[in-house]
Parts: structure tokens; sequence; C-alpha cells
């Protein structure tokens, strides 16, 4: 059955953040890098403790809109919303902008380390950043297949960069061959997807994640799921996705995505049967639910004490069995104990809407 998370731990101000409006979370170890709109917080699961960096700190700019760190060396990247791009490091923050580097512009989306490379979306083309040469590159619709040089997210994995694009929808660039592939909606409408499953949904992508030889998008059109092969779209009105405004994704394995709607939080928890687990809160009571899906069928309605704190949610972040959720009003973590990546034995599409599930321990 899947898991359901019903353990949740709620943050804001009150507790040490220093904004309650999320953008980014990136999960390192013991530390949770959390990138807000007024400034950088980690939280350490061993202390249960906040540390905040703002602009009275050395924090170059107080919007931080994108996180990454860097396995090799450590260091935290940030994307700065207007501010550039920044490398925390040693406990001194270095300042990449337009006027004393080649980053190509200062609002900064996303941001991905790969090998020994940087890479920021930016709202005017992706910049790569080689931080042993000290080289940058800027790519945009004059050396890149961008119809629109608008970059929205950025991520790295497996050899592959992948960068998303307002109306360009997303691109593929091959470390490797150092040769770039876009994907975009064949059939050319901008309004509707006239035919299912013939490529991305959209070309106004928010999103990507690929792991597994999988690679799951979110649009502000609806999401979709690409295994090199073939492509699958999804939609609120037969799935469990709660809106099709999609702000971010993050792909768990070839099975398994989480979605960053506007009206919830939404996660694919096996691809193969089309099931889902729907996250959202009352903002009456600031209660939630946890809704399970085979397709547009509900199979069961779980009431939760807690779930995430606002409906608005702008990140998604694997930790592990955790989730972390950050919204417009305040960070959520979903502990996981007992977690089951997958379903234990449901493969029939046909499974009754009073099918047992699994809330919290999956051996149940």
């Amino acid at each position: 059955m899947p898991f359901v998370y019903t353990e949740w731990q709620h943050f804001t101000t009150k507790d040490g953040l220093p904004n309650d409006h999320i953008f980014a979370v990136k999960a390192d170890g013991p530390r949770v890098w959390i990138g807000t709109e007024g400034g950088l917080a980690c939280y350490d699961k061993r202390t249960g403790k906040f540390r905040t960096w703002t602009e009275k700190d050395g924090l170059p700019w107080r919007v931080v809109s994108a996180l990454d760190v860097d396995p090799k060396t450590g260091d935290l990247w940030l994307g700065m919303f207007g501010g550039g791009l920044a490398r925390f490091s040693g406990g001194r923050f270095d300042h990449f902008h337009q006027l004393n580097s080649g980053l190509v512009n200062d609002v900064v989306y996303g941001v991905a380390v790969e090998n020994d490379n940087v890479w920021a979306a930016t709202t005017a083309g992706a910049s790569r950043y080689n931080t042993v040469k000290r080289k940058w590159t800027i790519y945009t619709e004059k050396n890149a297949p961008m119809e629109e040089i608008w970059n929205y997210g950025v991520s790295y994995n497996d050899g592959k960069v992948y960068l998303g694009v307002w109306g360009s929808g997303v691109l593929e660039f091959d470390v490797a061959t150092e040769r770039w592939k876009d994907y975009l909606d064949p059939d050319g409408e901008m309004e509707i997807d006239l035919y299912r499953d013939d490529g991305i949904v959209h070309v106004i992508t928010t999103g990507t994640s690929y792991i597994d030889r999988v690679l799951w998008v979110s649009t502000y059109f609806g999401m979709c799921r690409y295994d090199g092969r073939h492509w699958r779209g999804y939609y609120a009105k037969e799935t469990g996705l709660p809106s099709d405004f999609g702000n971010a994704v993050k792909g768990r394995s070839a099975d398994e995505a989480w979605y960053a709607t506007d009206r919830g939080l939404a996660a694919v928890m096996d691809f193969k049967t089309d099931t889902w687990v729907t996250y959202t809160m009352d903002p009456k009571t600031h209660k939630g639910k946890a809704v399970v899906q085979r397709g547009s069928t509900v199979l069961k309605t779980i009431a939760l004490e807690k779930t995430i704190p606002h409906n608005y949610v702008l990140w998604t972040e694997v930790d592990g069995s955790d989730i972390w959720v950050g919204t417009s009003k305040g960070l959520a973590w979903a502990k996981g104990s007992g977690y089951y990546p997958r379903l234990k034995a449901v493969v029939d599409n046909r499974a009754k809407p009073d099918a047992s599930l699994t809330t919290g321990d999956a051996s149940k």
C-alpha cells in the first residue's frame, strides 16, 4: 500500500527561520539548508536548532531563491533573486554578479552543481562556472536551443544537465559531448495539449528532476514523466494533482515524484499503477488531509492533525525517508518512519475504494 505521511513538523519565524516564505530547501546529511525571502537558514537535525544568515551577517542578498551543495567540497551555492550567485564556504560568502563575473543576469531562479561546474538558471539565460579553472560560459539563444531565455530551473544527475525554460520546454545538456537536446510540445499549441503523451505537456516549464533514467517535469499547465522512450502527461482532472500549476518537482525514483503546486503537495507514489497521495491544508481549521487516488478514483481520505502549513507549495526535497516542503507560509518536515518506497503488492488498477493504506508504518 502507498505510504502516507502522518507525522509532520512545522517551522516558521517563531522557531528561528528568518522568513516564512520558503523558496528552496536542500538536505545535506544532518543539515537542512533553507532559502527564504529574508535570508538563509540551516536546521541541524541533531540539535533541533536553526542558524540564520542575513545581510548583516554577510549574506550578499536577502532573497535566497535556489540552493545546492557541492558533494566534493561541501560548499553551499546560493541563487539569489536579484542578487546573483554566492558561494558559502568556511563561514564566508563569495559573491558573483553581472559586474564582477560571467553571470548573465542577477535574477537567479535555479542553481545546480555539476562536477567542477556550477550552473545558474537566470532570466536572461544560463551561466556555467568552472570552479577549478575559474572560467564562465554563458548559454542563450545564440548558442543553445532557447526560443526564450527565461530559465526557471536547473538540475543535474548522471552526466546530464536539465534546464526548465519559459517558452522553450526542457533543454538537456550532455556533459560528455557538450551537445544540447530540446524537448518541446510536438503539437505546438500553447493553450492545450492536443495529443496525449506525445511529448512534454507544455513549453512553460518550471522544474526538472532526473533519477533512475527517468525525467520528471513540472510546468504551469500540467506535469509529465519521460523514460527515454515514452512520455506520460499528468493533469489535475485525472490524477491526484490538486492543480496543473507546478512550481517544482523532485523525483525519488523512476516510480515516485513529488510535485509542488499552488494548491497543495502531490506525489506519484507508484507510476505503474497511477497511484497518488495528495496533501492539503484547510485554511479555516489549519488541519490537513491526505487523499489517496488511483488515477481519478479516490481510494481513501485520511484526516490529519497537521500537514503542509500552506497550500501554496514552492519547493519539495527528498531527505532519505523524509520529505521537506517549502511553502509561502512556512517549512514542513514530513517524517517517514517506516517508509516503504513503493506499493507493496497492489498492481491491479481496479483497486477497491476501501483498500487498506500504510500510514506511518509500512509493515501494516
